[in-house]
């Protein structure tokens, strides 16, 4: 990191002062100490950029440890190693160790993450689905300059599917096997605790039907006493296991988008509402045991345009919504965690219309209406981002300088 005279304001220092750092192939990346109180709005998000990078720095060099000690010994060593010398759990000592192995034929995502462009939740998405069929990784790995995790994992998810050569069947009879579940107690809080992973089309039926209990237990609350958004959930879990006969929720209906082909006469590219991609095939295997709508979404039609005859969205709404958002519009979350919110408040006369509704999370909504985000349609790709607040522009590092003798 280049010092200067305003060194301390943008959040650097001497080596001498400490820091994080991180290095591999010849790169170098520091963030050092310094009284972070001191530091402006703007080079505290200066910093918190450089740590990024210093961070994806040291994944890159623990990766290609990880790959020369597995080279030296083998992979089950290599993993016991981790283990014990990290102290972290076993499995994920188990992916670190593959995922390392994977990154050493990946050039363009090992540089990106050396070079901090690339950050190590990205990197090890590619390497992963470079072990689970052929993948573009030159392509990946300049989306996942670009993208948020979250954005990113929907990108890989589709790449796969278009590059395999059956429509992703076979990825999705995999991650088919590599369900599970659990339940223990925590040792620390006491708490029980439910642990499971499913399919994307598994886990979708799963988030759709708990989304739409907790939405009905949200609208039978008190206001003035609402649990968190995580106690609600919690409630809603317990609500569908523990009341079976509990009349089903409205608007439970699993939304599965599928293109037409005019050509051939054929759907093509089916996917969830995330924009998940799912083999054809599974369209005829939902259908036999849940409720299928065909519907087709016209933002003129005054389906979709309720004005001030109501504040809540409708469930075909939300349904126009989740294709065109594909979840919430600041963090990516799935669609079933989201909450239609007015761009023009309606306490402020907005209308309950499609094209003045976008989804967030619950998060993400406080942050409107708590920490002063806006929302913002980006031109050149007609979707809506949330936007924080603008940090100051100017302080002592942009500054006009004078050029070099």
């Amino acid at each position: 990191m280049e010092t200067d005279d305003c060194n301390r304001d943008c959040g650097g220092g001497s080596a001498a002062a400490g820091g994080v750092a991180g290095a591999s192939a010849g790169v170098e990346v520091r963030a050092d100490a310094v009284a972070v109180s001191e530091l402006s709005d703007a080079a505290l998000h200066r910093r918190l950029a450089e740590i990024g990078r210093a961070t994806s720095a040291l994944a890159a060099l623990r990766s290609e440890t990880l790959r020369e000690l597995t080279r030296r010994t083998d992979a089950a060593t290599a993993e016991q190693t981790v283990k014990d010398t990290l102290r972290i759990p076993g499995w994920v000592a188990r992916s670190d160790v593959k995922n390392s192995v994977a990154l050493g034929d990946l050039d363009a995502t090992r540089s990106g993450l050396e070079d901090g462009t690339i950050p190590d939740g990205h990197a090890q998405l590619i390497a992963r689905a470079s072990t689970e069929g052929p993948i573009d990784e030159a392509w990946l790995a300049e989306r996942a300059q670009r993208e948020g995790y979250d954005r990113f994992r929907r990108t890989v998810a589709r790449h796969q599917a278009e590059a395999s050569s059956d429509d992703g069947a076979s990825l999705l009879e995999r991650q088919r096997q590599a369900r599970s579940g659990k339940i223990f107690t925590s040792r620390h809080e006491g708490m029980v605790v439910l642990n499971a992973q499913f399919d994307p089309v598994t886990g979708a039926r799963l988030a759709t039907v708990i989304a739409a209990a907790e939405r009905r237990l949200y609208s039978n609350e008190d206001p003035k006493s609402r649990p968190s958004h995580t106690q609600r959930t919690a409630d809603a879990i317990a609500m569908l296991m523990l009341e079976p006969d509990t009349a089903r929720p409205v608007g439970t209906s699993l939304l599965v988008v599928a293109d037409y082909d005019a050509v051939n006469h054929q759907l093509t590219n089916a996917r969830l509402s995330d924009g998940t991609p799912i083999p054809i095939g599974e369209i005829g295997r939902i259908a036999a045991d849940a409720q299928v709508l065909p519907a087709i979404f016209d933002h003129a039609t005054g389906d979709l345009r309720m004005g001030r005859s109501r504040r809540t969205a409708t469930e075909l709404q939300r349904a126009a919504l989740a294709l065109r958002d594909q979840g919430c519009i600041g963090c990516d979350v799935s669609p079933d965690y989201c909450r239609a919110h007015h761009i023009i408040e309606w306490q402020h006369g907005g209308r309950t219309d499609y094209d003045n509704l976008v989804l967030v999370c619950n998060d993400c909504h406080h942050k409107i209406h708590d920490h002063g985000h806006t929302v913002e349609r980006v031109p050149c790709t007609a979707r809506y981002e949330l936007r924080p607040p603008a940090p100051p522009t100017t302080d002592d590092c942009t500054a006009p300088r004078a050029p070099p003798a």
